[in-house]
């Protein structure tokens, strides 16, 4: 098997989540770190690997195979598009950039460059999406007729440098937060025909706190809500499907089905591999899932954005809405 040489790009939270996944995939390793902070020169040191500064070094001296960008999402876009300028397979963490126009930029430049992008959605990956897909894929429990999503979090006071407060640098919690589960809602179906939103918080605050979204198909409406409360509230992250013979409700411990005259269905959502994070999400598999689908894609060869269409469209809708919550 070819060992695909990574190149990381960011040694913060993201970074070390990756650090920590692929250390159990066969058939990759990280060959070199770059990341301008005093501490990530350890990081490299204890990995073994050089230690670059500087992006544009790295890819001139490294032979790399994927460069994998988990910087804070305002330097996503210079990083991801000097990468693929180097035509160099790119992993970029979520979101892939905060304007429709940049993620379409970059989603070209990688088609042109005759590379592949990936942009790491990790909800895709979970065992609960995975349920949710295949009832809807098979219409087990007939159509769906309203759904409801909610990702609430405790306001991030881990974030180093504030820059997830300033809209411009992060989106704030339409890309912070909400964008995963928009994400899934767009993957099962498609785009929305009209968007509402209502959002509140804290006088004083340069953000909102708390927003509810509708998104209105034919035949169907799905709520969603995000938070970052001024409180210490504790990460949630559920959703409820109303499906014509059944409700399942992903509870946050487990996946279950309630209808009439049946008995409670719980699936299974166990994961074969369990990684901790070392950041404010528990010990998942989902991190493995998703970067061992991407090299594995990589390895087989290709060009272009997996999902690129979807991307777009979540982006655009998210852009949307942030323009109005002036």
């Amino acid at each position: 098997m070819q060992v695909l040489r990574i190149g990381l790009v960011g040694a913060g939270g993201m970074g070390k989540v990756h650090i920590a996944n692929y250390a159990h995939i066969d058939g990759c390793r990280i060959a070199a770190l770059c990341d301008a902070s005093p501490a990530s020169a350890q990081t490299a040191a204890e990995l073994g690997v050089p230690h670059y500064a500087d992006l544009a070094e790295m890819l001139d001296r490294e032979p790399l195979d994927v460069v994998d960008v988990c910087t804070p999402t305002f330097l996503h876009k210079t990083h991801v598009m000097t990468a693929l300028a180097a035509g160099k397979n790119v992993i970029c963490e979520k979101p892939l950039a905060l304007h429709r126009a940049d993620a379409a930029e970059m989603i070209a430049a990688a088609e042109k460059q005759g590379v592949q992008l990936f942009v790491g959605q990790v909800l895709q990956y979970t065992p609960e999406t995975a349920v949710l897909r295949g009832l809807v894929g098979s219409g087990e429990y007939g159509r769906v007729l309203d759904a409801s999503f909610l990702r609430l979090s405790a306001r991030p006071r881990w974030i180093q440098g504030g820059w997830m407060f300033d809209r411009e640098r992060s989106g704030h919690i339409p890309f912070d937060l909400h964008i995963h589960d928009l994400d899934l809602i767009v993957s099962l179906f498609g785009a929305p025909e009209k968007v509402s939103f209502t959002s509140c918080g804290r006088p004083g605050q340069n953000y909102k706190e708390h927003y509810r979204f509708l998104y209105d198909f034919p035949g169907l409406h799905i709520a969603a809500e995000a938070a970052w409360y001024n409180a210490d509230f504790p990460f949630t992250a559920t959703w409820r499907v109303y499906f014509e013979n059944a409700v399942v409700e992903n509870t946050g411990s487990g996946v279950f089905a309630y209808q009439f005259d049946h008995p409670r269905r719980e699936f299974d959502t166990r994961e074969a591999v369990i990684i901790p994070t070392g950041i404010n999400v528990p010990p998942t598999g989902m991190f493995y899932r998703e970067l061992s689908d991407f090299l594995a894609k990589i390895r087989a060869g290709g060009s272009g954005c997996a999902r690129g269409d979807e991307l777009l469209t979540v982006i655009g809708i998210l852009e949307n809405i942030n323009r109005a919550d002036r």
